[in-house]
Formats: C-alpha cells, structure tokens, sequence
C-alpha cells in the first residue's frame, strides 16, 4: 500500500477560508475516490494561510477490478430475420471491447436484450490522482476568488506550488500555471526552500524541521493556549481564551509564539467589554483576567515570527493597542459628559428603514409596544415602567462616540450608561440583552425585561418591512427577517409566554399610525403571518422533528407558539403509542367529512338524543358523553399528552359507528344529528392537530 500527499501552496488565504477548505477537500476526495474504485486508507487534511494539504494512507495503487454486466440492444434489433448479427450488435460488441460470440441474452422485464460481461478498472491508481487533483483544486468553493496575471484560473488566491507524490513518485498534472512537482516552500522567514521532498511520507517533516512551521491547525493552537497559559500564570492571571477569536489567530500564523505584552493600568477605568473589544476586534489579542475576575493590565498575542529582538515586537504590539485604547478613553469620557435626553434628541436625526421613519419614532414605538407586552404578556412579572423606559432608551447608544468607533458594543453600552446614569438595574440590563438572540446558536436575553424588548424591536421590525412589501425572497434577507423571527420564537419558548402572535404584529402595525404603505395592512399581516408560520415550521425541523407531525402541530394553529410547541410534543410521544396509526386513519376521516360537510352547511354543535336509532351511534353518543367534558377539562390544563391517549379509546366507537350507521342518510335530521356528534368529535381534537397532515 502507498501513501499519497498533496499540497497546494498559494499566497495567504483568509484564515475564515482555511476550515471549509478541509473540509471540502475532504469531501471531494473521498468522493472522487470512491467513484474511481480506489481503495484506501485514512484521510487527513490541514491547512496554514499558505497551503492545503491532503495525506491519504494505504493507497492502493492498482484500481479495484470487478466485473459487470452491460445490457444492450433488443435482441430484435440485435440480429436478423435469419439470425445474423446485425450493425448495432456489432457496435455494441466493438464498444466494450468484446467480439459478436461472446454476447448473450438476458431476460428483463421489458423484453430479451443483448448483454455482456466485461472487466473495468485495473487502471493506475497515480494516473487516475492525476485526473482527481487538478479536479478537485479547480472545484473548490470560496468565498471571493480572483485571477491573477494572464491566467483563466480563478482560485481564493495566486497558487504558486503544488506537491503531489505517490510514495516517492510525482504525480504529473497541472492547474493554471502551476505543474505538478516534489519541492515545497516553508516559512517566509524560519525556512523560505524550496525544499524537495524524497518521499510523500516526509513531506511534514520537511515542513516542521526545514520550513520552520507548523502545519496541523490543532497543533498550532496547542501551541498558543500552552504557551499563553504558561505566561499568563506567571504573573498571576489567566487568558480569557475566546474559541473564535482562537480559532482565527491560529489560521493567520504557520510559526505560532505567543508573547504576553502589557498595557498603562489607567485604561483600566474604561469598561471591561470596550476593552476587551479593542484587543480582540482589533488587534486579535487576548485580555488576561485576575483571580477575582478584573481585568488586568496586560494582553496576550500571537507572533508568526520568532523574533531577534523580543522586546522590540512587543513595544511596537503595546505602541499600537495603546492608541486604541486611548480613543476608547477619549470616548468614554465624552459620552459620560452627555445624557439620554441628548441622545434621544439626535435620534430624531437618524433614519431607521426608508420610509420607516427615524430612529426617535423607533424607540417611541417600542416605548409603548414594551409596555403593552409587560401589561398583556408578562402578566405583571415585570414592571409596564421599567419595560416602556428599556423601550425608550433602547437605541440611544447607536449616536454615542464609544458605539460610533465600536459599533459591535451596540446594547452593551447602552445598558453600561444606563448603570452610570441612574436608571434602574432592570432597564440597564434589558438594554444590554435587546438584540439576543443574534443567531440560532447564540443565548437569549437572561432577564424578562429584556426578552420583552427584543420581541417588541424584531416584531416592530418585520411589520414595518412586511407594509413595506420588503419580503425576505430565497437567500436575499438584508433585514434580517428570518432572524426577527427566529428570535421571537425562541423567545416565547425559553420564557413560556404564551400569546397571539396576531395580536403583537397587530399592536405592533397600530403603533406606526398613519403611513404610506405598499401593501394593505390586512395584507401585509396575512403575508407576516404566513412568513412567521413557516420560520416555526423551520425551527421545528432543524431541530429534528418529524415534518408531518410538525405540520399537523402548525396545522392546528400557530399563534401560540409554545402551545404549538407543546401540542407537536405530544403528537411526537403519541406517535409511539401502539395503535397510533389506526386512531389516526380514523380521525382523518372524522375531520374528512367534518371539514367536506363544514363548507357545504352550518353543522350543529349539539345533537339531540331523541334521534339517536342505531345501537352504534347511541354508543357514541354516550362515549362522547364522557369523554367531551374530559377533553374540555384536559384542553384548559394543557394536557395534550393525554388528551391524545382519549383518541385509543374512542376509537373503537368511532369505527362500529363508521361500519354500522348511514352518516349521510337521505334523512336530513338524522344525518345532521350524526354529523353534529362528528363535529363535536372532530372539533376537539382539531385544536390539537390537523390529522389531515399526518401521512398514515
């Protein structure tokens, strides 16, 4: 068995291109190499800013051969009327390398054909890599490319060498205007090369001990967290290790030294998070934290070089932090000098969306709409006050100078003000939580007041972009819409809040007044609504539910997103229960008929005993009976779970009166008295699922 190596040397990529760019060679690979029959062994791919490289162990070097059978023509059209071989029979045969004798015939479902066995593969393995590589480098996909010089080649960055050996063979290709070869380059400065290398199994060792670097990502962070921890403890702190930002310092560096550099302890009076936004934003450093949890006065980076003269690099790291952190000062003190009033003045200034209006109309908006959600939502959990104040005050930081110079600091300077200037700790809190969740994978607001505000800001938010006509369309989202949404329906469960939907855009649309929108409001809403319903629909699935339960949970209604969340909960327990697919068949067809008759007459609600004649519907008129008042008593506990389990009882009833009562009977009376003791039936557990959905 051989081993295969390939590196793909270029100018400097992105260090946020280095992980997807493993991971797709990996795909490609072990794809590319499957459909070829090559056997082999583990596969490992790593990357630096300037190369990418594919190890594949065990390589076998021949093709794996396996015989197949290739059908051809009818046999009618493959011989004469006398039996003779005719010219399609005699180019199928010439195809695949074979003569007329040894085809035969074969039985199919649609008729006798011609077929015949032929052996493929068998090839060289280091001839079919050189038809792989070029491939597979010229597919990946980037986030930018570019072409360089002359060239046609469109890559992330200018390639500038490519290793490919088989053992100690090259194997011979070419992409743009790059062949092929054994000798690679190392490190700018610790080990320029080229370098040639012997054999596929040496090329990290020739990178490592003649190129000065480090090629294995994991390696090279290995090296930062152990060699920052050291020096961090050495002076009595900790790295306040940050994964991205982690992540990003070891794909910008192929020789990794950490080097621990200090700051004046006066910039200390600026908050912790401007702080540390400088050195991590910025200068892609690492504050260092006491064991009381301060900051102190030092930062931790990371060099690509090991330098003569360490003190030198480090006094220039410290000389260019130390500017920024004078502007974060400068800031700080100017913001300080000013108050809310002075801001939300300036927000009268700031335009939010187009014709949404400004900034100051914004706040005023969310102002009452926070308010109206701690008075209808929250149920008294959090002062009206403090959630119409946190409104109000929400966007104030977005004309501060700290938020001007770092704007990722939006919320959290103004909950930071909002401590220093005398508001109340719940206001100052939901100010720093209004815009989580940022993402599917980021937290949502800790405290309620928080969480009402950044429901009120995304809700104001999609209404006005919906009246607007401004409908997020297949990738293109420039508002962040789906996000809005996403983030209110995490909102509501995280918190269990329980209200309607309709009733928040509604509220939310009311607060924009008199405007000039581009669709009708009813029709902006029914458009949100239906938005808003599929964003649920996709929460539940991306979160492994299965469809059809989820959509017969939508089905019932949505507005209510925890009830929904609890309703498709239970469908998903009641699914496992034994008879669940007969129960199901069966309500399908009670809401069948219920929902084909609902829309040609006004069923009744009640029926009367005095019409009652068949046994069976007699006995589900007292099944029901029973069971109705239960279902009424379950609905109101939320017990779904075992609202469900009633349909295993009922069941059998609902069937014998299918098989022994005439539901439309040509008697007007008798057939509206059974369709009403359906509709009552149907009615009840229509407000736990649409059955309809549920493919049995």
């Amino acid at each position: 068995m051989a081993t295969f190596v390939l590196e793909i040397g270029s100018e400097e990529l992105p260090a946020r291109f280095l992980a997807g760019e493993e991971a797709e060679l990996a795909a490609r690979f072990t794809a590319a190499l499957q459909e070829a029959s090559v056997e082999h062994g583990a596969l490992h791919t790593m990357s630096t800013p300037r190369r990418a490289i594919v190890i594949i162990e065990d390589v076998n070097p021949v093709q794996q051969e396996r015989e197949e059978e290739v059908a051809g023509p009818p046999v009618r059209v493959a011989f004469a009327a006398d039996g003779k071989p005719t010219k399609a029979l005699e180019g199928f045969a010439r195809t695949n390398g074979v003569s007329v004798d040894d085809v035969y015939r074969i039985t199919t479902e649609k008729g006798e054909y011609v077929a015949v066995r032929k052996r493929i593969g068998g090839a060289a393995v280091a001839d079919l890599l050189a038809e792989i590589c070029p491939a597979v480098i010229t597919s990946l996909p980037f986030g930018k490319r570019m072409r360089w010089g002359s060239n046609t080649l469109a890559y992330a960055r200018p390639l500038r060498w490519i290793v490919a050996l088989l053992d100690d063979a090259v194997v011979p290709f070419t992409v743009g205007p790059v062949a092929s070869g054994r000798e690679t380059m190392g490190h700018r400065i610790h080990g320029h090369g080229p370098f040639s290398v012997a054999h596929a199994n040496e090329l990290l060792a020739v990178l490592a001990d003649k190129g000065g670097l480090t090629p294995d990502a994991a390696d090279r962070r290995k090296v930062i967290v152990e060699g920052g921890d050291a020096q961090a403890a050495a002076i009595g702190g900790k790295v306040l290790w940050r994964d991205g930002l982690l992540g990003e310092v070891q794909g910008l560096t192929e020789h990794p030294v950490p080097l621990l550099a200090d700051f004046d302890p006066s910039y200390l009076e600026v908050p912790r998070e401007v702080l540390l936004t400088s050195m991590e934003s910025h200068q892609k450093s690492f504050g260092i934290e006491a064991a009381d949890g301060t900051l102190m006065p030092h930062f931790l980076t990371v060099l690509n070089i090991s330098p003569e003269d360490m003190s030198l690099v480090k006094h220039g790291w410290e000389r260019v932090l130390r500017a920024r952190l004078e502007d974060a000062r400068f800031f700080w003190h100017a913001d300080l000098r000013d108050n809310f009033d002075y801001w939300l003045e300036k927000l009268d200034h700031v335009i939010f969306i187009g014709r949404l209006g400004t900034m100051g109309e914004k706040t005023r908006r969310l102002e009452a709409l926070c308010r109206w959600l701690a008075e209808n939502v929250a149920q008294g959990k959090v002062s009206a006050e403090d959630a119409a104040r946190a409104g109000r005050l929400s966007k104030a930081d977005l004309v501060t100078g700290m938020v001007g110079e770092f704007d990722t600091l939006q919320g959290i300077m103004g909950g930071i003000y909002a401590e220093r200037k005398g508001e109340t700790p719940v206001v100052a809190q939901a100010l720093r939580e209004q815009y989580l969740p940022a993402g599917p994978d980021s937290p949502v607001p800790a405290s309620l007041c928080g969480a009402l505000l950044s429901m009120a800001d995304k809700a104001d938010t999609l209404v006005g972009c919906f009246g607007l006509g401004m409908i997020p369309t297949g990738a293109a989202d420039p508002n962040a819409l789906r996000r809005c949404a996403l983030g209110i329906i995490r909102i509501g469960l995280e918190f269990d809040l329980h209200f309607d939907i309709r009733q928040l855009f509604a509220r939310a649309h009311e607060l924009y007044g008199d405007r000039q929108w581009k669709l009708a409001p009813q029709e902006a809403l029914d458009k949100l609504l239906d938005f808003f319903a599929g964003r649920v629909r996709n929460y539940w699935q991306n979160r492994g539910e299965d469809s059809l339960l989820v959509d017969a949970a939508l089905g019932a209604g949505v507005a209510d997103v925890c009830q929904c969340g609890a309703r498709l909960a239970a469908l998903a327990q009641f699914s496992k229960e034994a008879g669940y697919a007969e129960a199901v068949q069966t309500f399908k067809r009670v809401a069948n008929i219920v929902r084909k008759q609902g829309a040609a007459e006004q069923l009744a609600a009640a029926w009367q005993a005095d019409l009652l004649q068949e046994d069976a519907e007699k006995a589900l008129a007292a099944t029901l009976d029973d069971l109705l008042p239960r279902l009424d008593s379950l609905w109101e506990a939320g017990d779904h779970t075992a609202a469900l389990k009633t349909l295993l009882e009922v069941r059998p009833v609902v069937d014998a009166f299918f098989d022994g009562v005439m539901v439309m009977c040509d008697d007007a009376a008798l057939r509206a008295n059974r369709l009403a003791m359906l509709n009552a039936l149907g009615t009840r557990f229509a407000r736990l699922a649409d059955f309809a959905a549920l493919q049995i």
